[in-house]
C-alpha cells in the first residue's frame, strides 16, 4: 500500500497529525527518524552537483541504481523503526522540501502538508527554543521571513505533486473541526473511517499504541486531547514593528488564507489562494532548484 508522508514547517501540527493517524488501527507513523530527510538531502545533492554526478555515472552508479538504493534504505528505516502495519507513515516534516523527488522514489506515496499561521509557528519555535536552521530565536522579523521562504518552497512542491498526491491541511481547521477534517484526510489516504483518530490521547504509550519520543519538543502537548489553546497564544507576543510589517515580511500568510493584519484572524474562514505565477517564478517544474537546509 502507498506510503504516507507528513510534511510542513516544524511546529505546524505535524506531531498532532501523526498521532491522530497513529491511532488508526491500519496505520503506523512513529517518531521522527531524522535519517530519512538527511538521506534524501544527500540524494538530491548528488544529482545537483555536476562533477559528483558525473563521477557516480562513470562508476556505473546511475540514477536507477541510486534511486532504488535510496528508496530501499528509506523504506527499511520507515518499516523497521516501529511495529508492523498495513500502512506505513513517515513524519520527518522537512522531507516535503523534496516532495517531487520523494514521489519519484515512491510513486504511489501521498503527502499530508500541515500548514499553520506562520505567526503562531514562529512564536512557538522561539518560545520553545526549537532549533531550525535559518530561524533566529531572538529575531521575529528574520524568523517570519525564513518561515515565508520555507513554506513557499513546500507549497510549490505540494502544487507540483498535485491534488491526488498532496493534501494541504490547515492546523487551525483540524483542531476546530477534527471529525470533518479527519474524514477528508482518511478519504484522501484511502483509509476507512475509524473513531480512534479523534481520541489519540487514549492510545499514548499503550501496548500496540502510539509511541512518543522523549526528545521531540511536541511530545508533552500531543499527550493531551485535541484543544484550541494554541490558536491564539502568539497574539500580543510579537514585536509591534513586526506586526506592522507582517504583510511584507510574510506574504505567504495571505496566500494560505491568513489575514496578516488580523491578530488573530478568523481561522474558520481561512481560504487558500493558489497563484500559478508563484510556481513558475519559484523554480523549475521538476522542483530541482529548490534549496536545501536540513541541518535542524
Amino acid at each position: 500500500m502507498p506510503l504516507i508522508f507528513i510534511g510542513g514547517v516544524p511546529r505546524s501540527g505535524t506531531t498532532l497529525m501523526r498521532a491522530m493517524l497513529d491511532a488508526h488501527p491500519d496505520v503506523r507513523c512513529g517518531q521522527e527518524t531524522r535519517v530519512v530527510p538527511r538521506l534524501i538531502q544527500m540524494y538530491a545533492n548528488w544529482m545537483k552537483q555536476e562533477v559528483e554526478w558525473k563521477r557516480l555515472q562513470e562508476a556505473g552508479v546511475d540514477k536507477p541504481v541510486l534511486s532504488n538504493a535510496v528508496a530501499q534504505f528509506c523504506l527499511e528505516v520507515i518499516a523497521s523503526h516501529g511495529e508492523p502495519a498495513n500502512r506505513f507513515c513517515n513524519k520527518d516534516p522537512l522531507t516535503l522540501k523534496y516532495g517531487v523527488l520523494v514521489s519519484e522514489l515512491f510513486p504511489n506515496m501521498k503527502y499530508i502538508f500541515m500548514v499553520r499561521d506562520g505567526r503562531a509557528t514562529v512564536h512557538s519555535i522561539i518560545e520553545r527554543k526549537v532549533t531550525v536552521t535559518g530561524f533566529d530565536l531572538n529575531d521575529y522579523r528574520m524568523s517570519m521571513q525564513k518561515w515565508n521562504r520555507m513554506i513557499k518552497g513546500m507549497f510549490v512542491q505540494c502544487e507540483l505533486l498535485g491534488k491526488d498526491k498532496c493534501m494541504l491541511v490547515n492546523y487551525e481547521k483540524l483542531v476546530l473541526e477534527p471529525k470533518k477534517m479527519m474524514e477528508k484526510i482518511l478519504k484522501f489516504l484511502d483509509l476507512p473511517w475509524n473513531e480512534n483518530v479523534l481520541h489519540h490521547e487514549d492510545f499514548i504509550n499503550k501496548t500496540h499504541g502510539i509511541r512518543l519520543s522523549n526528545v521531540e519538543r511536541s511530545t508533552d502537548q500531543v499527550k493531551r486531547a485535541i484543544n484550541l489553546e494554541a490558536l491564539s497564544k502568539w497574539v500580543g507576543k510579537i514585536p509591534k514593528d513586526a506586526v506592522k510589517d507582517m504583510a511584507k515580511l510574510a506574504p505567504m500568510l495571505k496566500i494560505l488564507g491568513y489575514d496578516p493584519h488580523a491578530n488573530p484572524p478568523n481561522y474558520e474562514k481561512a481560504e487558500i489562494k493558489v497563484n500559478d505565477d508563484l510556481i513558475e517564478n519559484y523554480g523549475s517544474k521538476d522542483g530541482n532548484r529548490l534549496k536545501s537546509d536540513y541541518n535542524y
